[in-house]
């Protein structure tokens, strides 16, 4: 202790050169753009299919390629790093994307377009652990709640504004300027990375380490299959009707037995792709287990509502994506209050409030009827996202309790993976329960519907005098009032199967509480360990 005390480990005292609320402002800038990029996207499917000449169900693969190669990289970003350094592992990642991009938009086949999105995704997978890890490491214990109230309103606010101006931009121009707008953002985020980030000692000394080991190839291999494989089953599951197809059969049996064997091989591995033995701290363990949940409830929960607005309240993609971007702005502002508490408050009972406030706020929205206006949906949707600060911020700081810094680049990749499975987890099993519930609902409609009811007759006496009011014949009149009896009940058993969806959610929610709990809190003022610093 005294030898530390009357010479400081340069490790252990190492502080950026740069102001690092710069640094934090530099690496949110690819955040930003990788996220509105992914969310722009979505919307502009349709014109892309028109364009290439090819089916809606084609244009899907521009989505699907794209995550599944992110997929693929988040989980080893940690490994890519400590290999060939963070500092450049995340420049070659931003113009890996910038440049993709740009190949996106000038692509004139599908074809091309695919592998362009691919390559893209490689690019965008591995910027968001690279952007936390730095951020971990520049901030020191106490500030970084802040720093991750910034990164995290770059996560928020991309989302919330990117289906409106993804609808502007391809209505005024075309879908190919969606990714043009990617180019500046992403040259100047390449000449202030070079410019402000750095690898602190114990990243050179790691990257040292990293490059005398041996490649574990297998394991590489064996990831990339499995990830791949299981991003591929739970995006197009429902598209195929799940184990109705042989397809999703092969590709699911596939991504279990592989990452089964990754598990197993990286567990006894001596210098492993993907550190899994990190999940015995009890932090980590709990908060990627958190994050997996709220994956599943940010990303089902921005999936399910655009839908609702869209399918049976016929909003436009635009209109769906301006009731969401309030929302956006409000959890900004959230989470620049949760970021100033973090240092006053539990940040365990912070994400216990948070999910309360979570679970009331999507339970609100079973409360979503056919005729439900505007203003107050806008309204629900912005109730439902005040609590996500005090989860996200809190589990993000968490995740790096009791952990050497060595280990960070590692804690980032694996907690970005887990988030992102959850919200594919997440958007594909709400999607399946929203369709099958709906034609459970539809039997249960359908069962009511008897000709010699009272309520039925009037129903029908009501729409066929309207359409004979307006010059319709009585009998043409009779067979439209049918399709439109046919078509109300498909529209309430919809509107039922999406209420359930919001509760189920709202009641997973609320289970989660007590465990924020079971995490450990950082010690006040504690001293950094240059040995674990260092190794």
């Amino acid at each position: 202790m005294s030898s530390t005390a009357t010479a400081p480990n340069p490790i252990a005292v190492w502080k950026p050169r740069h102001n690092p609320w710069l640094i934090a402002l530099t690496v949110t800038l690819a955040t930003f753009m990788e996220v509105l990029d992914t969310s722009i996207a979505n919307v502009a499917l349709p014109h892309m299919a028109g364009t290439l000449g090819a089916s809606q169900e084609e244009a899907t693969w521009v989505l699907t390629s794209y995550l599944v190669s992110s997929a693929i990289v988040l989980p080893i970003s940690g490994w890519l790093s400590n290999r060939f350094g963070r500092k450049r592992f995340y420049m070659t990642c931003v113009a890996l994307f910038t440049v993709c991009s740009l190949l996106c938009g000038i692509a004139q086949t599908l074809p091309m377009l695919i592998i362009a999105r691919i390559l893209q995704g490689a690019g965008g997978g591995g910027l968001a652990p690279s952007e936390q890890a730095i951020l971990a490491d520049t901030f020191p214990v106490e500030k970084r709640g802040q720093a991750f109230a910034v990164y995290g309103m770059a996560v928020v606010v991309a989302p919330a504004i990117g289906p409106t101006l993804g609808g502007w931009i391809t209505d005024n121009f075309s879908w190919h300027w969606i990714f043009f707008i990617n180019l500046p953002v992403g040259l100047l985020s390449l000449y202030l990375s070079n410019r402000m980030v750095e690898d602190p000692p114990h990243m050179k000394v790691r990257m040292k380490e990293s490059q005398k080991e041996k490649v574990d190839f297998f394991g590489l291999g064996l990831v990339a299959m499995g990830v791949g494989f299981l991003e591929f089953t739970l995006d197009k599951g429902q598209e195929k009707d799940w184990f109705g197809s042989q397809m999703i059969v092969t590709c699911a049996v596939l991504a279990v037995v592989t990452l089964i064997v990754f598990v197993l091989w990286e567990w006894n591995h001596s210098h492993p792709i993907v550190d899994l033995k990190l999940l015995k701290n009890r932090n980590f363990g709990t908060a990627v287990f958190l994050q997996l949940v709220l994956g599943m409830v940010l990303f089902g929960s921005t999936v399910l509502i655009p839908q609702y607005l869209q399918v049976l309240l016929g909003y436009t993609a635009e209109r769906a994506g301006m009731v969401l971007s309030p929302a956006g702005f409000m959890m900004m502002f959230m989470m620049a209050v949760a970021g100033r508490m973090l240092g006053k408050f539990d940040p365990r009972l912070m994400v216990a409030l948070g999910y309360m406030a979570t679970a009331a706020g999507i339970y609100n929205l079973t409360r979503l009827d056919l005729n439900t206006a505007f203003g107050t949906v806008t309204l629900w949707r912005m109730i439902q996202v005040i609590g996500l600060p005090f989860v996200f911020i809190p589990i993000s700081t968490l995740n790096y309790v009791g952990v050497p810094a060595s280990k960070t680049n590692q804690i980032s990749s694996l907690s970005n993976f887990a988030r992102n499975l959850g919200g594919s987890m997440g958007t594909a099993l709400l999607t399946t329960f929203i369709s099958r519930s709906a034609q459970v609902h539809q039997v249960a409609l359908a069962a009511n519907v008897i000709p010699g009811s009272v309520p039925y007759r009037q129903y029908m006496d009501n729409i066929i005098s309207r359409l004979t009011a307006q010059g319709v014949s009585a009998a043409t009149a009779s067979q439209m009032a049918l399709g439109q009896a046919y078509q109300d009940m498909l529209r309430q058993s919809s509107m039922l199967s999406y209420k359930n969806a919001f509760f189920i959610l709202s009641v997973i929610i609320l289970c989660l509480v007590p465990l924020p709990f079971v995490m450990r809190l950082p010690e006040k003022n504690a001293k950094p360990d240059p040995e674990a610093m260092g190794h």
